[in-house]
């Protein structure tokens, strides 16, 4: 058996009975960890887990009692965990406190004990003057030293103090006072020293860089920001050049510079392609850190893409791309996948020769680099070489600092985080492959800006006492130390026989009243300076306590945990804790008390429960406070889950069982393979246990049990195997097919009682499928006769069940059984069974209030079913009451399932009661909800609409909320109406359909879209709740810029011949401002092979353009897009026809010279001429048979056979012959014909007409098949044209 567990107490300093009004400067600095569950207000190595049944010491134990959670828990248990963390270790504001883990043999994580460290400071911290007594300025809020801002938005210099009085606040800029009343752009937010720079009238914020300082004033002294040095971010633009190939030989490094434009702050550098497609980097191709793209050595497969540097600017989001740069790879060998892809060597395939490693960067053997303490350190070596080198850093007579050492860039890069002094020295990179090896020294200098080793804190003082004001600071160089007072030099400020100044260190004896003021400590040197407020104030107070009183602790048994009692007084009070209001001053053994007033408890046991009191005196009075601690026993899983090995269709259980605090509320979950786990149809989980029934091969994994209350949790952990069928001998059975099982028979009703029954069945065949469920199904005869519900569900191994019924229901039961395959038919019904009735245990869910009309409120719920009506007659008492006046409860009862009350105010809140009865009497008192009335259409409409362009689409609205009582309702949200009223374009139809925008909530700003570029908009703005909208707010009208057009309409490509192509294109539907021209880039392709684009640009009124093609085999690819003063808009593409085979392009461009082709024309001419001669002799012969009126007409395919068996001819010599055609040979073509002579010829005989005339003579024997299969060979045979024609 794997027996893991594990226990976090989430409760060891308990839950508060009331949140407290201020934190101390330990809940703002305690942060949460991810590492674990470590409260950092604790300490760090006090933490006690609980341990097994047989612990015998705080450490017994303990290793086998904690399960590790990073590897047991999901992501899922870590959100429990932090809700648990929730109800942790607090200040005095909220007052429960959580689990301590202490990791054995495991340091924490730096970041946790830097939170620890702050943790102990602030319990040993000065005390805070309560905001209600008066006390000097105190910045809480300023801007950073450095503070870059986006030129597209207003600027935000923040300063904010506190103090009482409340200060004024002034500033400086350049070290003059800044005059904010003489700049219309310039405000001061209001109870705040923080300035506002608007630019939405214009301006250039480049006019108001510069460094500004914030002083903050009140009769007690004046206070100050640090010089904040403003600057405007700037993306100035790559310079424009023409990049020629780069030329390298294969084998040969090289490097291809960036040179980014300087930006503020610097652009990040990633290179891509032109087609931005990434740049693939490894060992032999990387970014160094300046930004160049490195090439240990140039390989074939690199000229395969070009190379483009790109900048992107953080504040304007833009991403500026460099012309890229082209390789030409001059190699020795040809390229060929297979060599490069078999070849043990690839540099010797491709017939490189191999080089020892040299510097790309740094160059030569040693160079120099200095960093700021605290900063990080990035150290860089980048080598060319065949094959390619490999890099490995060193440090001159050390190791590196495996802690803050890490390796980037395929290790080119060594970077050192937060560096301090004893990361100076002398650091070395090595670069070595199979042909040698070189070194370069790098060394490093670290130098520090001032940093704090004491940093004066505010002096609160009683009239005649004494103090110091100690400001200690180090660095390299070492920085001085500058005192001020109220802003200005302390060596021109009044003298003070009180005060004293030594160095870094003011002395104050016998203070009095008048001592009150603000100090400044400047330390400085080249690398920065430090600036830190101090006041000094004066104060007769008695002691106060400045927690709620009487709080309720709740810890967990043996968990440390920490008591608060924040006080302030003047002169400082002493603080003493006592138990049970009786006793010594608790502190030392398992006490410790901080000077912040909190008492700490190390081991928490059932004797220190009680109520503990903290008394703070000084020379003015005393004042105490009390709190309750209850210490609660553990939860534990005192038997846990085992590995088990269970056969696939069987049961298994998996047992949890817990001892808990009663008190306390326990809730018992399940993980598997530590993702929640779904209780399906085939498990039950039970309080103590986890039953899964016919067990499958996918329940296979690890189960973790978590038993938890609102304090603390347990965790235990066991693994189930599933074990296959075993293989059987192959026999006439295994082949059988699987199916659904039988239905079951022979239900029988036994051990009748008033709430329950039992249901025997007889199982059907399961027909080789196992039975893994049995669903009971019910059906009632007086709510929904002939309607089956289902009961319950038991395992597929039984075959009898206890049911648990309703009071007052005709049951009548049905079974259906269940496989893998499938659901049985249901079993024939069993026989009914009535309980008796009972008045009702529950009332009807989902109980709302709800107005259909502003004068009335709709009451309804969900009814109850029948086997929650326990009785007949079931009915509903329905009561409601106006919230506010608490006036007499109305009541009416309901048969159905709602009820509306007439008469209400528009939208006030109503109290709800509905309550269910039967003729056995009234269910349990209802709970009360809370409805409302109907609403009325909102009164108001937002005032101040303010509307700013945001850009050619975008507008940011602004407005003031209305009134919540002219809502007379709930606000839904506010919506704005906008249409496009016109276009800035001359003569252009605009729609002017209304569109809206809503802002769901109580919402001040909002967004509206998809506007249409260079149109004139009007907009209006509504409140809306659930009746509807209100009145419209006053007309806004806008205007939105120019942007960029849409695609041009109607692209159309057409080559008329080999030579030229031409295109044809309409306007924009949308040109979205003034149309400054049209872009065309057009690339010749063939296949794979793209030539270079050429780039056309035309006049905004022009739509064609004709283009000689250079060749005729090549297509081509447009791209033409229209432009404005914005830029270019979307493009439209278009190919060019493919060109016509060549072959017969040959064939047309060189037939006409051919002397075949010469003769042939020759003969057709003899021909027409025989042709001529013989329709001339016909002519003269048409007297003798029958010719049709209509002489004109050709004969072709249409025409009817006559029945007398002769044929229609034409008497115009000099008209084409009809019924032919001439080929691209110059044959002549016979047209199909289903009424040609040659159809009538049979056998050679002659045939006569219906006078006699014999015909024969002029008809040609021949088959039609062949004529119609094969009309090119007869059209060849001049002789079979005329005989056709005649």
């Amino acid at each position: 058996m794997r027996r893991l567990a594990a226990r976090g107490a989430a409760g060891d300093a308990g839950e508060a009975a009331a949140p407290a009004a201020d934190r101390t400067d330990c809940a703002r600095g305690r942060g949460r960890s991810p590492w674990r569950l470590i409260d950092l207000c604790a300490i760090w190595d006090s933490g006690v887990v609980l341990p097994a049944a047989d612990w015998k010491g705080p450490s017994s134990g303990v290793a086998g009692r904690r399960l590790n959670k990073a590897e047991v828990l999901s992501s899922v248990q870590k959100a429990q965990f932090q809700r648990l963390e929730a109800a942790r270790l607090r200040g005095p504001g909220s007052r429960e406190r959580g689990p301590v883990l202490r990791m054995a043999g495991q340091q924490p994580p730096p970041g946790v004990l830097a939170a620890l460290l702050l943790c102990l400071l602030s319990l040993g911290g000065a005390i805070e003057i309560p905001m209600d007594l008066s006390q000097p300025p105190t910045i809480t809020k300023q801007s950073v030293k450095d503070h870059i801002v986006d030129p597209r938005d207003n600027i935000l210099i923040e300063c904010e103090a506190k103090g009482n009085p409340a200060p004024s606040f002034h500033w400086t800029r350049n070290s003059r006072f800044f005059n904010i009343a003489k700049d219309p752009r310039v405000s001061m937010r209001r109870r705040s020293g923080t300035l506002v720079i608007d630019f939405r009238s214009g301006g250039r914020p480049e006019e108001y860089e510069g460094e500004y300082q914030c002083f903050a004033r009140n009769k007690f002294g004046t206070a100050l920001s640090n010089r904040i040095r403003l600057q405007v971010s700037k993306s100035p633009l790559w310079p424009k050049e023409n990049l020629d190939p780069v030329v390298v030989q294969e084998g040969a490094p090289l490097t291809l510079q960036c040179n980014p434009p300087p930006g503020l702050p610097s652009p990040v550098i990633f290179w891509m392609s032109s087609s931005m497609e990434p740049i693939t980097q490894d060992k032999r191709v990387s970014q160094g850190h300046n930004g160049d793209l490195y090439f240990s050595s140039v390989m074939l497969p690199d000229m395969q893409t070009d190379y483009s540097c790109n900048a992107r600017f953080h504040f304007t989001h833009t991403i500026q791309q460099k012309n890229a740069f082209t390789l030409k790879v001059l190699t020795n060998h040809p390229y060929n996948d297979s060599s490069l892809r078999n070849h043990p060597d690839m540099y010797s395939a491709r017939g490189v020769a191999e080089r020892t490693p040299s510097f790309m960067y740094p160059q030569g053997t040693a160079s120099s680099q200095m960093v700021l303490r605290g900063m990080d350190l990035l150290l860089e070596c980048i080598a060319s070489g065949v094959p390619t080198p490999d890099i490995a850093w060193y440090k001159k007579g050390g190791d590196l600092p495996s802690d803050k050492a890490k390796f980037e860039n395929f290790n080119k890069a060594l970077r050192i985080t937060n560096v301090s002094e004893e990361d100076s020295g002398e650091y070395f990179c090595l670069a070595s492959n199979k042909m040698g090896s070189i070194r370069h020294t790098i060394s490093v200098r670290v130098k520090a800006a001032p940093y704090w080793l004491d940093e004066p804190k505010n002096l609160i003082l009683a009239p005649g006492e004494d103090g110091r004001l100690v400001c200690r600071a180090s660095g390299n160089p070492k920085p001085t130390v500058q005192w001020m007072v109220n802003g200005e030099p302390l060596q021109s400020a009044p003298p003070n026989p009180n005060r004293e100044v030594a160095g870094d260190t003011i002395i104050f004896r016998d203070t009095q009243i008048s001592s009150r003021a603000v100090y400044q400590c400047n330390t400085s040197n080249e690398h920065g300076y430090l600036l830190a407020n101090a006041f000094v104030s004066v104060l007769d107070v008695p002691p106060r306590m400045l927690s709620p009183r009487n709080q309720l602790i709740r810890v967990i048994l043996y968990n440390r945990t920490r008591l608060d009692c924040p006080f302030f007084g003047s002169p400082i009070p002493t603080l003493r804790w006592f138990k049970n209001g009786q006793g010594s001053n608790l502190d030392g053994g398992n006490y410790h008390v901080y000077e912040n007033g909190s008492l700490e408890i190390k081991m928490t046991r059932k004797e220190d429960q009680g109520i503990y009191t903290c008394v703070a005196t000084n020379i003015l009075g005393k004042a105490e406070n009390q709190v309750h601690l209850e210490v609660k026993d553990p939860t534990r899983i005192y038997r846990m889950p085992e590995d088990q090995v269970a056969k696939r269709g069987t049961t298994v259980q998996l047992e949890c069982r817990v001892k808990h605090d009663p008190s306390l509320k326990l809730t018992v979950s399940w993980l598997k393979d530590d993702e929640p786990l779904y209780v399906g149809n085939r498990m039950k989980k039970e309080d103590e246990s986890l039953t899964i029934f016919g067990v499958a091969e996918r329940d296979q994994g690890s189960y973790t049990c978590i038993a938890s209350t609102e304090l603390d949790q347990d965790l235990a952990k066991a693994y189930l195997t599933v074990l296959a069928d075993q293989a059987t001998p192959t026999n006439r059975l295994a082949a059988l097919p699987k199916g659904r099982p039988d239905r079951p028979r022979d239900l029988e009703l036994t051990d009748l009682a008033e709430r329950s029954v039992r249901l025997t069945w007889i199982p059907g065949d399961d027909n080789n499928s196992p039975i893994t469920d049995y669903v009971v199904q019910f059906e009632e005869d007086q709510f929904q006769p002939g309607v089956w519900h289902d009961h319950s569900k038991f395992p597929g191994s039984v075959n009898s069940a206890i049911l648990h019924l309703s009071p007052y229901v005709n049951y009548q039961f049905r079974v259906i059984a269940v496989n893998e395959v499938g659901s049985s038919h249901p079993s024939l019904p069993s026989e009914r069974y009535r309980t008796s009735g009972a008045p009702p245990e529950s009332n009807p869910a989902d109980v709302k209030g709800e107005g259909t009309r502003k004068n009335n409120m709709e009451i309804t719920w969900t009814p109850m079913n029948a086997t929650s009506a326990f009785g007949p007659n079931l009915r509903y008492i329905v009561k409601w009451r106006r919230r506010e006046t608490r006036e007499a409860w109305s009541n009416v009862t309901v048969w159905g399932s709602r009820h509306v009350v007439g008469q209400t105010p528009v939208y006030v809140p109503y109290e709800i009661r509905v309550q269910a009865e039967n003729d056995f009497g009234k269910g349990p008192e209802p709970d009360t909800v809370i409805g409302y009335s109907g609403e009325d259409y909102p009164r108001a409409a937002p005032t101040d609409v303010k509307i700013r362009v945001l850009n050619s689409t975008a507008v940011s609205l602004q407005w003031n909320r209305v009134y919540s009582d002219t809502v007379q309702g709930q606000l839904r949200e506010y919506r704005a109406y906008y249409w496009r009223e016109s276009s800035l374009l001359k003569n252009l139809w605009v729609s002017q359909k209304r569109q809206q925008a809503s802002f769901p909530g109580d919402r001040l700003r909002g967004v509206v879209s998809r506007l249409f570029p260079y149109s004139n908009y009007k907009l209006e703005m509504v409140v809306v709740n659930g009746r509807g909208d209100g009145p419209r707010s006053e007309t806004k009208e806008f205007a939105t810029p120019e942007g960029v057009p849409s695609a041009p309409r109607r692209f159309r490509v057409r080559q008329p011949n080999l030579e030229m192509i031409h295109l044809e294109w309409d306007h924009p539907e949308h040109p979205n401002g003034i149309l400054t021209g049209y872009t065309l880039k057009y690339v010749a392709f063939n296949g794979t092979k793209v030539g270079k684009q050429i780039v056309e640009n035309f006049s905004p009124n022009q739509t064609k353009f004709t283009m000689q093609r250079a060749d005729p085999v090549s297509r081509y690819r447009f791209t033409l897009s229209a432009r404005t003063q914005v830029g270019s808009g979307e493009a439209a593409t278009e190919e060019s026809p493919a060109p016509p085979n060549e072959a017969y392009t040959n064939n047309q461009a060189d037939i006409a010279t051919q002397g075949w082709f010469i003769g042939l024309m020759c003969a057709i001419a003899l021909l027409v001429l025989i042709l001529l001669i013989v329709c001339f002799i016909k002519r003269s012969r048409g007297g003798k048979y029958p010719v049709r009126e209509k002489k004109d007409v050709p004969l072709g395919p249409e025409d009817p056979k006559e029945e007398d068996g002769s044929f229609d001819y034409s008497d115009e010599d000099n008209k084409p012959l009809q019924g032919s055609q001439t080929s691209l040979d110059g044959t002549i073509k016979q047209q199909e014909s289903d009424d040609s002579l040659v159809d009538y010829g049979e056998g050679g005989e002659g045939q006569f007409n219906e006078d006699g005339s014999f015909i024969g003579q002029y008809t040609v024997k021949k088959d039609k098949e062949e004529t119609e299969g094969n009309e090119s060979s007869e059209a060849t045979s001049p002789v079979n044209a005329i005989y056709s024609l005649a």
